[in-house]
């Protein structure tokens, strides 16, 4: 039997908390092993239980999701750590990805992109939602924009010059938000392939996590 995916659940909401533990339920390599009810409780419960993936809610009280992540990440790159956003109103979420977090899935998504993505997570992917990676995207360059040259994209362009032409279709892909099985069927290529096609983008391009290729890939072509 395949061993099992710990999962600990950090929300300040008992009904979030209710909601996304009957949705683990329904998936029978996953288990939850825990749940915290703000960042501090997170970080000790983590440290305690040592989870596969930690759901981490942003806006919590005594100490943030964004705090907590940072926290964690001070002792290494496990466990993944996926962030809990309704994004329009989590201002922050860049700051939790660029300093750390695996990705970020929307509250209202439906149960099975949650299993999924907790899967994918535990499995090493970075987890961004396609429908919401243009959003993200332009709120990061709209964010950005003051501190930025007005030659960022040329900046961006010349950084992607230095990928082969099958990089930068990897690059392109990642863009959109598709996980390595979506990358894999639509180049044609095994999903280790993609894996070590990913950290070589990462390594190439100086970047932290999918969501800053994709922000260059899209500065690039603006």
């Amino acid at each position: 039997m395949a061993e099992l995916i710990r999962v600990l659940i950090a929300d300040d909401d008992p009904l979030v908390r209710v909601g996304l533990s009957m949705v683990l339920g329904a998936g029978p390599d996953l288990q939850l092993v825990g749940e915290a009810g703000d960042g501090a409780e997170a970080v000790e419960a983590a440290r305690r239980l040592r989870p596969d993936v930690v759901l981490m809610d942003i806006r919590m009280p005594r100490m943030d999701g964004l705090a907590a992540t940072e926290e964690l990440r001070r002792d290494g790159p496990f466990p993944a750590i996926v962030v809990l956003t309704t994004f329009d109103t989590d201002e922050h979420l860049l700051g939790a990805l660029r300093l750390g977090a695996n990705g970020f899935l929307l509250k209202d998504i439906a149960p099975t992109e949650i299993l999924d993505a907790v899967r994918r997570a535990a499995a090493g992917e970075s987890i961004l939602a396609p429908s919401v990676v243009p959003r993200l995207i332009g709120y990061a360059v709209g964010r950005d924009g003051e501190e930025q040259r007005p030659d960022r994209a040329t900046q961006a362009a010349s950084k992607l010059e230095r990928l082969t032409e099958r990089e930068r279709e990897v690059a392109e892909a990642v863009a959109t938000g598709r996980s390595n099985a979506e990358i894999g069927a639509e180049l044609h290529m095994s999903v280790p392939t993609v894996k070590a096609y990913v950290s070589r983008l990462l390594d190439k391009l100086g970047c932290a996590n999918r969501v800053q290729v994709a922000i260059l890939v899209h500065e690039a072509s603006s």
